[in-house]
């Protein structure tokens, strides 16, 4: 691997510069030999596990690579937290892959740094195992994402609510530019590092942003905006709750970062809410496009005085582009759920199906993944698509399904071919909440990533049936009434 360390080139103002602190009895639990190719790593250094565990745990450094913790501020659950930063986190540096794209890679979990404030600077076991698994599956599912490269157990305890093993998880990034990273700047009112961090974004991310006689600043937030769009989009699609969207959770390249506290939704509700600190809903389901907009404002709050010296004519150029941000997330998410009933071409009136239908997933309490694939396998059937098999069709599901029919049937392709693109749609395995919870103790308990290992594999394949597929399609028994999540820091 040939680190090229291109954030740290950017100056020290932006992070803070230290090593990893060592850990007692390091050992590789996963490792991801797909990733580690196109990442070039050495198939001689990919296949000795110890010194996987000394480099990924950071007790060796990778060489080329200069360790750092990244600076950047957050609302957090709408309260702004001048200083965040990586207070267990290293960034080691970033890497070409064998097409040439450029990924950061940092260690989770690794000691402490300048931003640490109370804590302890490291993960437990059991979240690493969770961004492993998660990560790798929303990749699978064709989701905007960062990557797991490496979990490696520390041999040592993690003090929480109890007392808990350690390990350090190994991501993967195109970058790890957050909106916070801009907020903390902005709060210094340091204008300058925040042209900085525009101008690397536009290069890393971006470089369609430097067009003649266009700003390519506000090119830049109406790039990321579009982005942002068609990851929530995507997290709509299957069913993802990110659980903790605050500006800090956001990374710029649109790319999924920092599964915390994340679920699957399984019973269909738009106010679906499972992790434990998020009292008030404000990251509920389906108000994930509603924060991804509040997000991209306060991006937009930091880089007005790049636009124009004038505070009001800025604003002028930035705020169309925030108050249309519904407007294109509609249109995008309405182009989205339409492919996934097999429909091609939007009509007005599928919109009020597409409603229709949600209601009815909603009212009769119907899992989202079950109930989307059972439309898709109906295609094959002159039956009725058998949704909830314990459950008798309710009179307005069948009346729903008459009225799909008639949709289809006025569509210039087949019903196969509308299968095909419900297939391409809706997954028939999702990671549910209650099968990673189950994995990462058997992990914990046995101190074997084989469950985890068996469990990815089907998740790898979620668009199609393999042998182990059924094993993981069920719901939970109490379909997740009492489920919560934590953030595990």
């Amino acid at each position: 691997m040939k680190f090229i360390n291109t954030y740290s080139h950017l100056g020290d103002t932006f992070y803070h510069k230290n090593n990893p602190t060592p850990v007692d009895n390091p050992a590789l639990f996963l490792w991801n030999e797909t990733l580690a190719e196109q990442l070039q790593i050495p198939s001689e250094l990919s296949h000795d596990k110890h010194a996987l565990a000394q480099y990924f745990s950071g007790n060796q450094l990778l060489p080329g690579s200069e360790p750092i913790s990244m600076a950047y501020s957050g609302h957090q659950f709408g309260h702004f937290s001048p200083q965040l930063g990586d207070g267990r986190a290293h960034l080691l540096g970033d890497v070409l892959d064998k097409s040439g794209n450029r990924w950061d890679i940092q260690l989770k979990g690794s000691g402490r740094s300048a931003f640490s404030r109370n804590g302890d600077g490291r993960c437990a076991f059991g979240p690493a195992i969770r961004e492993f698994i998660m990560s790798e599956a929303m990749c699978a599912l064709g989701i905007p994402t960062t990557r797991s490269l490496a979990v490696v157990t520390t041999g040592e305890q993690v003090h929480r609510e109890t007392s808990l093993p350690g390990a350090i998880v190994t991501r993967v990034a195109s970058s790890h530019l957050r909106v916070g990273t801009f907020q903390y700047f902005s709060a210094q009112a340091n204008t300058q590092a925040i042209k900085t961090l525009c101008d690397f974004a536009i290069q890393r991310h971006y470089p369609g942003c430097l067009v003649d006689k266009v700003d390519p600043y506000v090119m830049l937030l109406d790039s990321i905006i579009e982005k942002q769009i068609e990851l929530i989009v995507q997290w709509l699609r299957i069913g993802f709750i990110h659980g903790v969207m605050n500006t800090d959770n956001m990374a710029i390249s649109g790319e999924t970062i920092d599964y915390g506290p994340c679920a699957m939704m399984g019973t269909y509700n738009p106010q679906t809410v499972y992790s434990s600190i998020d009292k008030q809903g404000r990251y509920a389901f389906m108000q994930q496009p509603v924060i991804a907009q509040w997000n991209i404002a306060r991006l937009a709050e930091c880089i007005l005085p790049l636009i124009d010296s004038d505070n009001n004519k800025a604003i002028g150029k930035l705020q169309p582009l925030i108050e249309e941000f519904p407007n294109r997330f509609n249109l995008a998410y309405t182009k989205m759920m339409a492919k996934k009933i097999g429909i091609t071409n939007v009509e007005a009136e599928d919109q009020t199906l597409i409603n229709s239908l949600l209601d009815t997933l909603k009212t009769q309490e119907l899992d989202y993944t079950i109930s989307f694939n059972a439309l898709t396998q109906s295609l094959d059937s002159v039956d009725s698509p058998n949704i909830q098999a314990e459950k008798k069709q309710p009179d307005a599901l069948n009346q729903w399904i008459d009225n799909w029919h008639q949709r289809l049937n006025k569509q210039a392709i087949s019903h196969q071919q509308a299968q095909q693109l419900m297939t391409q749609q809706n997954p028939v395995v999702i990671p549910r909440n209650h099968h990673v919870e189950a994995v990462i103790q058997q992990c914990q308990q046995t101190n074997n990533p084989v469950a985890a290992e068996k469990f990815i594999r089907v998740l790898k394949s979620p668009y199609q049936l393999l042998a182990d597929t059924s094993e993981y399609q069920d719901q939970a028994r109490d379909r997740d009434q009492c489920y919560q999540t934590f953030c595990g820091t």
